[in-house]
């Protein structure tokens, strides 16, 4: 019997991926190209001459928004380019490095977990092929961000080789990403352990580029350490200089080796870290729905709510840097409307609303997990053994709902005692533990828009992604593009208060309650009535 060429049929599996990731990639590549256009027209606009360009740049100088936005390159002439790269960069960075793991779990990992791997390498497919089609597949929409984000800088009028290297800075990041979850995907045999390893390693990323920062506004030694520092000191706009970019394409290079490798030492459908023998007899808590779901629950929510208590205690630990930064700063005390001693509180608050943005982003990732438990039939063997449909829909989301309350306390809790380490005030721990859970109903109708699609139309519930990108990107650019109120207030979570800061308003709480409730039971009928999927 002949055995195929190790690479034969890349070609057709590399065009069978671009094909199924058309809409998906397509989608991204709008989305963050729009996002950079918008923004320096409307930062051109906002901050029209030199004057007011370095009070913002005055701003921006302080620790707590270099943890956030990247080390203030050309703060002393803060040019249009420069401020663009300083607002803008590292969220670009961020995005498009999330999109390379999403796409390398999904492909490299997700296709061998639900066997279809298996059936494509029965076929005359060389050893190589599947997986350099799927890191193909990731490079490409990497290139594309970066040819996307080029041609956007050039129709807003900031064109040339700056544009260029930012462009490639963000596809090179995006395949460094990448090749960190085509690592990951080979230590574990689930696609969403192996994703969620690499957004973890991302996580860490951000917070030693910024821990170095803070350190060295210019970016210190620990910063070197983060490929996303990597990207942001070629200084663009600034002063441009392109070697930093050689250390991302030498780590992507590495990684991949790395991946070859590992997989070599593995069985097909299994990962290096052999699962855990399970114990010869259930738990009694596993014959119950709400025991059954917070098993299948518990890694997600146990990795999401040590991030959020993690990145909590990071930005608490910043929460008066920027009233000491602006207090040395006359010209700019004079500008401002807000008294100097709110800041620490207005800035608290302003960070309790970031991290209720993961939240939101673990509840749907959590109610879409029962879409996936449908589809791998498990849905239809627990109904199979008597269980009604409501007990089993219900008691998942009120797992799904004790969860999301202990994440938002936790959040505030973490972000309170950096805050408390700070400025001494044992206070801030409980105010902000109480402005956390204030993000309740924001989270619960969210929540409940998921549950709805998946109740009703299973088949869609993937855009509830859209609605999560939409809240973070109102979040993060929505003050910033100055978009209409309208807008605003289509983010659930730009409708709750801003406490401790804001006083409390009950109409939009109340409102956003009785959404997520009415949702909640329409997707409880939606689910009773239609056939299972899968």
């Amino acid at each position: 019997m002949r055995t195929a060429e190790p690479w034969a049929a890349t070609g057709r599996l590399l065009r069978l991926n671009l094909r199924l990731d058309r809409v998906r990639t397509l989608v991204w590549v709008l989305a963050l190209a729009g996002t950079v256009w918008g923004t320096v027209l409307t930062l051109e606009t906002t901050f029209p001459d030199d004057q007011a360009r370095q009070a913002r740049a005055a701003l921006l100088e302080s620790p707590a928004a270099i943890m956030m936005t990247g080390p203030a390159f050309g703060a002393d002439d803060y040019t249009l380019g420069a401020m663009t790269v300083n607002e803008l960069s590292l969220s670009v960075l961020v995005a498009t490095a999330v999109m390379s793991i999403l796409l390398a779990s999904r492909h490299v990992r997700a296709e061998e977990e639900s066997g279809r791997l298996e059936t494509v390498r029965a076929l005359p497919v060389g050893r190589f092929a599947p997986p350099a089609a799927a890191l193909g597949a990731v490079a490409v929409a990497d290139a594309a961000v970066g040819a996307a984000v080029v041609l956007a800088l050039t129709a807003a009028g900031l064109g040339g080789p700056d544009a260029v290297a930012w462009g490639l800075a963000t596809a090179l990041t995006g395949l460094v990403f990448g090749a960190v979850a085509a690592v990951t995907a080979q230590l574990t045999e689930h696609a969403r352990a192996a994703s969620g390893t690499a957004l973890a390693v991302l996580g860490a990323a951000f917070l030693v580029r910024g821990t170095g920062d803070v350190i060295e506004p210019t970016g210190s030694w620990l910063s070197w350490f983060s490929p996303l520092a990597w990207a942001q000191q070629t200084r663009m706009y600034v002063d441009l200089r392109w070697w930093p970019l050689a250390l991302s394409a030498a780590l992507t290079l590495v990684l991949l080796a790395a991946a070859v490798v590992l997989a070599q030492h593995r069985d097909l459908g299994a990962g290096l870290r052999a699962a855990r023998p399970g114990p010869a007899a259930a738990r009694g808590s596993l014959l119950s729905v709400t025991g059954l779901a917070h098993r299948l629950l518990r890694g997600a929510f146990l990795g999401w709510a040590a991030g959020l208590v993690l990145f909590g205690l990071a930005f608490g630990t910043l929460a008066d840097s920027l009233e000491d930064s602006i207090a040395d700063i006359p010209a700019i005390t004079d500008m401002l409307v807000v008294d100097l001693d709110a800041l620490t509180e207005s800035f608290a608050a302003a960070m309790l609303s970031y991290l209720a943005l993961g939240v939101v982003a673990f509840v749907v990732s959590a109610v879409l997990r029962l879409r996936g438990e449908e589809e791998a039939g498990r849905t239809g063997l627990v109904l199979a053994a008597g269980v009604p449909r409501l007990r089993w829909w219900l008691g998942w989301l009120a797992v799904v709902g004790v969860q999301a309350l202990l994440a938002l306390l936790l959040s505030g809790v973490a972000l309170g005692a950096g805050v408390t380490a700070t400025t001494g005030e044992t206070s801030w721990t409980g105010d902000l533990a109480l402005g956390a859970l204030a993000y309740a109903p924001a989270v619960l109708a969210v929540g409940g828009l998921t549950a709805a699609l998946v109740g009703v139309a299973p088949r869609v519930a993937g855009l509830s992604w859209a609605v999560v990108a939409y809240v973070v990107f109102v979040a993060w650019f929505g003050m910033l593009l100055d978009l209409p109120e309208w807008a605003m207030n289509l983010s659930p979570v730009q409708l709750t208060p801003l406490l401790p800061s804001e006083d409390w308003a009950a109409a939009p709480l109340l409102g956003l309650t009785t959404a997520g409730l009415a949702l909640v039971a329409a997707a409880a009928a939606g689910f009773r009535r239609r056939d299972l999927i899968g």
